[in-house]
């Protein structure tokens, strides 16, 4: 369930609603004033809404006096075991502080960060991982690990309520991808506060990223949680931007750029589309405009799977077809193929228009349909359908049919048509 309560870190609002943010961590030593603000900046034009910045020593709190004032995002000081230095940070003109509650040196300590807190204004962020649990939580954890991080989310989340501070939201995270599913969705039960999203140390950016799609976007997929962090090892932050982005785009929760389509490839493939697909995501990345890009391998489904694109492209031997919702715009060699639908999306982007010509779009139709015609013995998921609606038709008002809602497998039969 969405949280009930909302906080504003530096002018993003966090829950009660609000999109899903995105945000990061930087991986440069804070204090490197130059390194640090060259990367949120990547970051930024990648897309994060928010940005985290570790600040163990003395020297990273001074430069997050400068961080704060020349980042174009909100900054968030990260700190662990050292109360002061959060005390610092906030005097810094952090937008948002994270503190551990396994780490940060017991209750008083927090209710002098609360305090500061409350008279800046600024939200805090309670941040739970499995690996830094409380003391008193750590046998609980060897039999009930869910049970335990979110015990350990709970008992801070009650702490600060007896200081009278609602101005936070709160993160539980695990290496374990079904715990931290698990034990987010508990915690979306028991409290109203926004609640930030995460598989941490999840690894490398192939790993990583599976691990992450799996767990945030299943949660995000129940409607719980309001901010996301990708934790990749790699020391290009905007990887992590990119990685959270396609998770929300691909559960239409939010949009940015383009959204690419390709086939799987089989047997039938008559082109070097490893290399197209490549190249095509590439080139699609300085588009800011949501359009979505599909790339078929070959031509036997036609453009019926890819008929709600903006725009794609499909091949056979030497020759292909751009196509643009479902209709044929004209058919061109095939090594022409890439030039042609980017200067077709180029011209769309600058119109808002799809521009279509008769009479290459005629030429482009007829091509498809002597490609179909010749591989008429393939049965597509668009043939299929129509002989299984044929089928029915022919079978008249009397046939039984499935009833969804009353079968033992429902919602896991495929209709094609």
């Amino acid at each position: 369930m969405a949280s009930e309560r909302q906080i504003n870190v530096g002018g993003v609002l966090i829950g009660g609603g609000a999109p899903v943010a995105v945000q990061t961590m930087t991986k440069t030593e804070t204090a490197d004033l130059q390194s640090t603000m060259d990367q949120i900046r990547g970051v930024a034009d990648a897309g994060a809404d928010l940005v985290r910045v570790a600040v163990p020593r003395e020297k990273d709190v001074e430069a997050l006096k400068t961080i704060v004032t020349q980042s174009p995002i909100p900054v968030i000081a990260d700190i662990h075991f050292n109360h002061t230095l959060a005390l610092k940070a906030l005097d810094a003109g952090a937008h948002c502080v994270r503190l551990n509650p396994g780490n940060i040196g017991g209750p008083d300590k927090v209710a002098q960060v609360v305090d500061r807190a409350r008279q800046l204004g600024t939200p805090l962020r309670i941040g739970v991982n499995s690996g830094s649990l409380p003391k008193h939580l750590h046998e609980l954890e060897r039999s009930q690990p869910v049970e335990a991080l979110v015990s350990a989310a709970v008992e801070f989340v009650e702490l600060m309520e007896r200081l009278e501070f609602d101005n936070f939201k709160v993160s539980i995270k695990s290496t374990n991808v079904p715990n931290t599913i698990a034990s987010n969705r508990l915690l979306s039960e028991r409290i109203p506060y926004p609640l930030h999203l995460g598989i941490t140390e999840a690894g490398t950016k192939w790993s990583g990223s599976l691990k992450s799609a799996v767990g945030l976007g299943t949660l995000l997929a129940d409607g719980v949680g309001d901010t996301i962090r990708i934790s990749l090892s790699t020391f290009h932050a905007e990887e992590e931007v990119k990685v959270a982005w396609e998770i929300l785009k691909a559960l239409h929760l939010r949009q940015r750029g383009p959204v690419l389509i390709a086939c799987p490839t089989c047997g039938r493939l008559q082109f070097d589309m490893d290399t197209v697909v490549a190249d095509i995501e590439r080139r699609l990345e300085r588009y800011p405009e949501p359009i979505e890009v599909a790339v078929l391998g070959c031509p036997v489904n036609g453009i019926g799977e890819a008929s709600h694109a903006d725009f794609g492209i499909t091949g056979a031997k030497n020759e292909g077809l751009v196509f643009s919702r479902g209709k044929a715009l004209r058919k061109v060699p095939q090594e022409q193929l890439v030039d042609t639908l980017f200067a077709e999306i180029d011209k769309y982007v600058a119109s808002k228009q799809i521009d279509v010509d008769a009479g290459e779009a005629e030429a482009g139709a007829q091509w498809l349909e002597r490609i179909e015609s010749e591989n008429a013995g393939e049965l597509t998921p668009e043939r299929l359908a129509a002989m299984e609606a044929q089928a029915a038709d022919d079978d008249g008002p009397d046939r039984i049919r499935l009833d969804e809602e009353l079968s033992p497998v429902a919602g896991r039969r495929f209709n094609r048509a």
